[in-house]
């Protein structure tokens, strides 16, 4: 677009996803006079009820474990100061970068990844639990705030962001194996509201996916290690963090253990950003797209790691599951999540009247092959607190 829009001047770069050539929402909408459609997007996400209760789902450890581990609401926030950063530097939009970073997570349930085994597991005879095509649900139907639709009615860009962040979801780009059925959520959506899932998501999508690795893995480490799960030692023959850890020490040999540990994790998460950002430009270089629309059919993502960081990031992966996620002490806790989540779906689902009331009168309302996905959708919105509570006043 050339010229000045409403939204000032379009971005520098071509491949940028531009407010002013949206494809727009599902429910037309009048525009905003003081913001672009992406920015209304981000609003919309901060003020929703999902993203409020990140604050009490946790990432690892269960909320009372302690003040200072992270939780979805500040890996959400992490995350998006790393895409912004990412998306300035390359020219793309920073606000459907932070857009797509603050609601990445909206789908997931409590306990972390033990609560999402769990509800898979206890919804796969009723099509099974995926927080992504949760994080759709929540965007687009659970959401009940607006007079004139359910959801959020956000953009086009912003729910194929949430939806393909990862890569296309079928043909022969996609990133999941044929195997793998699509959720009926997102069958059920794309047949009314087309995000074409068979190609890349934007350049500002694939920068949040990649943002969530970095935040993900560096906070991880933090958290391990301040939880006592291992110690720096531990850490010197991981690549990319040895070598920083061997620099730290030699230039602050006296340094004590929590300084060491922050100076360690901002050095590693500046490399990664700096990689990533070296390696997009050559690609997009490479690629050579000549607007928003051919980036989403490039043959590959444009957004990543060269290799040597990228193997870096797969060590750090591998050592962090055998010494953190696979830790006697985590395994307790998420062992706890699962049971609770378990007992909890199946208590609604032998008496849907123990459900609030709000959700009472929707499962009167509701066909019997409803009220598990009901449940569900119940259940996947707690925060972990809430769950324990309901456990308790259910179960005993």
């Amino acid at each position: 677009m050339n010229g000045v829009s409403r939204y000032g001047p379009p971005s520098p770069v071509v491949y940028a996803c531009d407010p002013a050539g949206s494809r727009g929402r599902l429910h037309a909408e009048s525009e905003s006079e003081t913001r672009t459609p992406f920015q209304r997007d981000r609003d919309r996400i901060v003020h929703s009820t999902a993203f409020r209760r990140l604050k009490h789902k946790t990432q690892v450890f269960v909320y009372h474990e302690g003040d200072h581990y992270r939780t979805r609401l500040t890996h959400s926030l992490e995350v998006a100061q790393v895409a912004r950063t990412i998306a300035r530097t390359l020219g793309l939009n920073e606000d459907l970068a932070e857009t797509l970073a603050l609601a990445h997570d909206l789908g997931h349930p409590p306990f972390g990844h033990a609560g999402e085994e769990a509800l898979d597991r206890v919804m796969a005879p009723y099509g099974g639990f995926d927080h992504n095509a949760q994080t759709l649900r929540v965007l687009t139907k659970l959401e009940r705030r607006y007079a004139s639709f359910d959801g959020l009615n956000l953009t086009w860009e912003t729910l194929e962001g949430v939806v393909k962040h990862n890569g296309p979801l079928i043909g022969p780009k996609a990133s999941r194996t044929s195997e793998e059925p699509l959720h009926e959520t997102l069958i059920e959506y794309v047949s009314t509201h087309d995000l074409e899932l068979s190609t890349f998501a934007g350049a500002e999508a694939q920068v949040a996916a990649i943002a969530d690795d970095i935040a993900y893995n560096n906070h991880d480490l933090d958290d391990g290690l301040r939880a006592g799960l291992f110690d720096i030692p531990d850490l010197n023959e991981i690549p990319l963090i040895g070598p920083i850890l061997e620099e730290v020490h030699g230039l602050y040999p006296k340094l004590e253990r929590p300084r060491t540990i922050h100076e360690t994790i901002r050095r590693l998460i500046s490399l990664m950003i700096s990689d990533v950002v070296a390696e997009s430009r050559s690609r997009i270089e490479e690629s050579a797209p000549k607007d928003a629309e051919e980036l989403r059919h490039a043959d590959r993502a444009v957004i990543g790691m060269s290799q040597l960081v990228s193997l870096g990031d797969r060590a750090l992966k591998d050592f962090l599951f055998a010494n953190m996620y696979r830790h006697d002490k985590v395994n307790e806790m998420s062992d706890q999540g699962r049971r609770i989540v378990a007992d909890i779906f199946a208590a609604y689902l032998k008496d849907p009247q123990s459900l609030p009331e709000e959700w009472r009168e929707a499962a009167r309302d509701s066909e019997p092959a409803s009220i598990p996905r009901l449940a569900c959708d119940f259940i996947a919105g707690m925060t972990d607190r809430y769950a324990l509570s309901e456990h308790q006043r259910l179960c005993g």
